[in-house]
């Protein structure tokens, strides 16, 4: 192609390469330039124009834009007219829009007048949805280079740009149940699951609800298959840790494999793939119950696709498998903030709970609590006063052992007193006591121990950031490291069973219960590991203060 500045002797047939406004008369960019054109540019008093003249063998640009969309074209696409150097790719169908990235890379890579540009991978798409736009970028292209990227295309077969259609799947769910379940949360992910179903063209059998029992889900499984599932979902009461676990096992039991247990996609961690027959079978993580897009539902849209889901298939969807950012990013040491200047806008209603009712017995007779650091507060008003300064409210003190003392040394804070009456009975008592004061419009509530004065609002503001019971992060833990620490914050959802704990112990053993509900934050200081219940201990946080 020739381009530049052409005198109008010679400028017959070639294309204005900018608008030109005439008396009476405007000259688009594009036009080709006929006799009559070039008599208005004369009376005009133009010489020449900037203008591209096709040179042997070139093709022009809405030709160019029509082939290679012809080359480009598959079963339930469709393409729209070529004009200014563009066509355009359209679905004719709803489904999953499957790119061979490779070729497309290898098209765009192999001259610069040639483009193409699509949707991403694996997109779900609506009839009439535009998939890919072509655009050559000149007004026309070397008709080798265009010869060229059609061979490409037609060498790799139908299929660089593909659009597989969803398929009517009828859907089978089993709900399975342990104690203490709210009735509004299996309801609600039934809900959801319906909702994801229905999306993709598909329908949702009359749900079975069973015990948190691998035989009983297995029978379920076999009731679905015999209703005419063509896919079957576990949705768990407790979390899928190992591929032996209830749901998985129940798959096997049922006649079915396992393919995969996890994948590279947060959230979505736990999900569990295999089948039955020729039935997949998956089995749900935690963040399933909540609309918002996980790993879940891209295993959902190829399955409903009619594309087949590998162990190396889900293995390869890390790379854009980080869904949300969301403050259980590590947060580096160097860009920690040591307190936040004000208190943080709170998102969601949670409350803080600090139990300080501890008998101090490795301490005695001094009582831990009330012993003062190096700046001279003491150990109990240091740690209500990072609980306040978070911005959680109500805050809520349970004491026990030296009550007055205690409330004593807390006067004039904003906070609300709660006595364990039976604290020497363990941490559980102070646990259950404080927990049983949370008011009924609290979403959470964060357990703090009295004797960790090394936690900062910063760490719990980051806690805070974290939860969202809604996505599966209804237990938020601190990490340091990697290794867990305190304070933790509960969703409401867990409070009964916390009632419920007996002895000298805490909630962790619900943490282990509840991995699906679980989301670690790892801390820039470990000063969510560190306890102080000894005088060698103490003098060390006089030392760090």
């Amino acid at each position: 192609m020739i381009f530049g500045p052409t005198p109008l002797e010679e400028a017959e047939g070639a294309v204005l390469a900018h608008t030109l406004r005439l008396p009476g008369r405007v000259l688009k960019k594009g036009t080709v330039l006929d006799e009559g054109a070039i008599a208005a540019l004369r009376e005009a008093g133009h010489a020449e124009v900037t203008a591209a003249r096709l040179a042997p063998g070139d093709v022009g640009e809405d030709e160019a834009a029509s082939r290679l969309a012809d080359a480009l074209l598959s079963p339930l696409i469709a393409r729209s007219r070529a004009a200014t150097g563009r066509a355009n790719l359209l679905a004719e169908a709803a489904g999953l829009l499957v790119l061979d990235a490779e070729l497309i890379d290898a098209v765009n890579a192999l001259d610069e007048s040639l483009t193409v540009a699509t949707l991403p991978n694996h997109s779900v798409v609506a009839p009439k949805e535009m998939l890919a736009t072509i655009k050559v970028i000149p007004f026309a292209v070397p008709g080798a280079v265009l010869g060229v990227a059609e061979a490409m295309i037609h060498r790799r077969g139908p299929g660089a740009i593909a659009l597989h259609p969803f398929r009517p799947f009828k859907v089978g769910l089993v709900m399975t149940e342990l104690p203490g379940v709210k009735e509004s949360a299996m309801e609600g992910a039934v809900e959801v699951t319906q909702g994801r179903v229905e999306a993709l063209l598909g329908t949702l059998l009359p749900v079975e609800r069973v015990p948190h029992d691998t035989d009983a889900t297995a029978a379920a499984l076999k009731r679905l298959m015999g209703a005419g599932a063509e896919m079957l979902l576990i949705a768990g009461a407790s979390a899928v840790v190992d591929r032996r676990d209830v749901g998985p096992a129940a798959i096997v039991a049922a006649g079915g494999q396992i393919e995969h247990f996890g994948m590279p996609v947060d959230p979505g961690n736990l999900l569990c793939v295999g089948s039955v027959g020729e039935a997949p079978a998956m089995v749900l993580p935690g963040c399933a119950r909540s609309p918002k897009l996980n790993g879940f539902d891209w295993v959902l849209q190829r399955f409903f696709a009619g594309l087949p889901v590998s162990a190396r298939d889900v293995m390869g969807m890390g790379v854009g498998g980080l869904l949300k950012e969301i403050e259980a990013r590590p947060l580096p040491r160097a860009k920690a903030p040591a307190q936040p200047s004000q208190a943080p806008r709170r998102a969601r209603n949670v409350a803080g709970v600090v139990l300080a009712a501890g008998r101090s017995r490795r301490m005695a007779p001094r009582n831990k609590l009330l012993e003062p650091d190096g700046s001279g507060t003491p150990m109990v008003v240091r740690v209500v006063d990072q609980v306040v300064a978070s911005g959680l409210r109500p805050v809520i003190v349970v004491t026990g052992h030296e009550r007055a003392r205690v409330e004593e040394a807390l006067t004039g804070r904003p906070v609300v007193f709660v006595h364990a009456e039976d604290y020497a009975e363990g941490l559980s008592a102070s646990l259950r006591a404080g927990i049983a004061a949370v008011p009924p419009e609290a979403e959470g509530a964060l357990v703090a121990l009295g004797d960790m004065p090394l936690v900062s609002a910063a760490n719990i503001a980051r806690l805070l950031g974290a939860f969202d019971p809604e996505e599966g992060r209804a237990i938020v833990q601190p990490t340091f490291r990697g290794k867990q620490g305190n304070p933790v914050l509960w969703a409401r959802e867990f409070f009964a069973p916390m009632r419920d704990i007996q002895g000298d112990v805490g909630a962790r053993q619900l943490v282990g219960r509840h991995a699906d509900r679980l989301v670690e934050v790892e801390m820039p200081d470990d000063g969510i590991l560190r306890d102080f219940d000894t005088l060698d201990s103490l003098s060390g946080l006089r030392r760090d203060t």
